[in-house]
């Protein structure tokens, strides 16, 4: 490998056929090249998937009902269906072992209040478990918790957006905003990477709402965390099990979509993990075989080179050179075009990718096309392995000609 006069030969080789060691270089620059975009594309698209759930746990599961389009059990079309408390505590009697968090929801939009400002904002009122199923993030202060629902505590949590709107740059935490004719004590400021709209949400209890804008026990949703130890098709299964049994216990047909939905974010993430499979799978396809070209052809050059230099090897091997110095030697050369082709084409993908990812963002929504670091390493060792495989069958038939039949090759 260190061996200065070696790497002199290899060099006088590479500079004797130019034009072949460009054209078998091209093949395999082109190959990483076409890979690294195709592979920095889908892991963009990636990127995007992860994104647009961001601002949810990746074990979310949502509630939702409207209204009934089939009659059932005598019960007429386009019936209203409520969510109570009792479905909310229904399901986590039922459910228990199979919920790692829960929330009700209640949707309102108020005007919030302080001092000359004034703006209106959407409100939810939620349980404390609502923190982990939307990824809050608390900045300051405290997130709700169950003395809050207990007491029925007027206390609100509102976003950074909202802090700043009603507030600027003075303190928010400890003040009192006045919401829909009520006041409310600021406990906490939170963000979201959901983004600006997220931020413009505040959240009180569920209990509060419930007493003071209704006094009823209604709730218009129920978020759910299920238990991360079940897999992707046991979570899938117990959001099926969920549906069921809710659509029997608030007597909706079972095939009535438009009144009940499970959202479900383990289909999503299964359904997201099998086409994202396919797409890596196609681009380790298509990289493949055009590297398998790339090797070919620079197998091809080197049977070409080894035959012009057939003598030099015969005479080498009449002083006394090892085969194996031989084999060395072809497949040095080999791997050394293979690597410096291969980084090439490496170079200008990511250079590329660079260079157009805004873009892909902004009109196809393919956020941040890389490649990652694991890639680049694993494409060093591809690379190697290439060139070895690409020199070692010619090198291989150049150490075995006996001398004197290289003596007498034309």
């Amino acid at each position: 490998m260190f061996d200065i006069d070696r790497w002199r030969e290899i060099f006088q080789s590479i500079n004797k056929n130019r034009l072949r060691s460009v054209l078998s270089g091209f093949t395999v620059a082109f190959a990483i090249l076409l890979f690294t975009l195709l592979f920095g594309i889908v892991s963009g698209l990636s990127n995007s998937f992860k994104s647009a759930f961001a601002d949810d746990a990746q074990n979310a599961m949502f509630v939702r009902v409207w209204q009934t389009s089939k009659p059932y059990k005598g019960l007429q079309t386009g019936r209203a269906i409520q969510l109570r408390n009792d479905d909310f505590n229904y399901v986590n009697d039922e459910y228990e072992n199979k919920i790692q968090y829960k929330s009700a929801r209640i949707y309102k939009n108020f005007t919030l209040k302080y001092k000359n400002e004034a703006n209106s904002y959407s409100v939810r009122a939620v349980h404390p478990d609502h923190q982990f199923l939307e990824k809050t993030i608390i900045d300051e202060g405290r997130y709700l918790n169950e003395k809050d629902l207990q007491e029925k505590s007027k206390v609100i949590v509102i976003g950074r957006l909202i802090k700043e709107d009603l507030f600027g740059e003075k303190p928010a935490l400890g003040k009192r905003i006045n919401m829909n004719g009520s006041s409310y004590l600021v406990i906490g400021i939170y963000s979201d990477e959901g983004g600006d709209n997220e931020e413009r949400i505040a959240y009180i209890p569920v209990t509060t709402a419930q007493m003071i804008y209704g006094n009823n026990d209604y709730i218009s949703q129920i978020n759910l965390g299920y238990n991360p130890d079940l897999n992707l098709d046991e979570a899938i299964s117990f959001g099926k099990q969920l549906e069921r049994d809710l659509r029997s216990k608030l007597n909706i047909h079972p095939d009535d979509q438009s009144a009940l939905s499970v959202r479900n974010m383990a289909e999503a993430n299964k359904n997201v993990g099998s086409f994202m499979a396919i797409l890596y799978a196609i681009v380790i396809l298509v990289g493949s075989g055009t590297l398998i070209a790339g090797i070919i052809g620079i197998s091809n050059i080197m049977i070409f080179v080894i035959k012009e230099r057939t003598k030099e090897f015969g005479i080498r091997k009449a002083l006394g050179a090892q085969p194996l110095s031989i084999v060395w030697m072809v497949v040095q050369e080999s791997v050394f075009i293979t690597t410096i082709a291969g980084y090439l084409g490496l170079s200008l993908g990511t250079y590329l990718l660079s260079l157009i990812g805004d873009s892909l963002e902004k009109d196809y929504f393919i956020k941040d096309p890389s490649v990652s670091t694991g890639i680049v390493v694993g494409a060093t060792i591809v690379l190697i392995i290439s060139g070895l495989i690409a020199g070692y069958i010619p090198a291989k038939r150049a150490a075995n000609i006996k001398p004197i039949e290289a003596l007498r090759a034309d």
